[in-house]
């Protein structure tokens, strides 16, 4: 199960990702995702663990866990639906 890791100190690495999740079992891929250009983390990523269980009691205990002052945010990943887009106006202006 593939889960969202949100509002991370900057600070946060992979390597600390992984360490607060491998606890609850096995790990197939941790990701704290950086901007390309900078390479700064943009204050979250992703864990996906084998098991849905495993993935489970991990979200059920590190929702809102305070990590170096900051509330995280755990929750299941979006599935990949799309997301509804919004209908572009000419010359790109959204707004006036």
């Amino acid at each position: 199960m593939n889960i969202y890791v949100g509002q991370l100190p900057y600070s946060v690495t992979e390597d600390n990702l992984r360490a607060m999740f491998a606890e609850f079992g096995e790990l197939e891929s941790v990701r704290v995702i950086s901007d390309r250009i900078t390479g700064r983390s943009k204050g979250f990523g992703f864990v996906e663990m084998a098991s849905n269980s495993d993935a489970d009691r991990a979200m059920k205990s590190l929702n809102g866990k305070m990590v170096d002052g900051r509330s995280i945010k755990v929750i299941p990943a979006d599935s990949g639906a799309k997301r509804p887009t919004r209908e572009k106006r000419p010359f790109g202006r959204d707004r006036f």
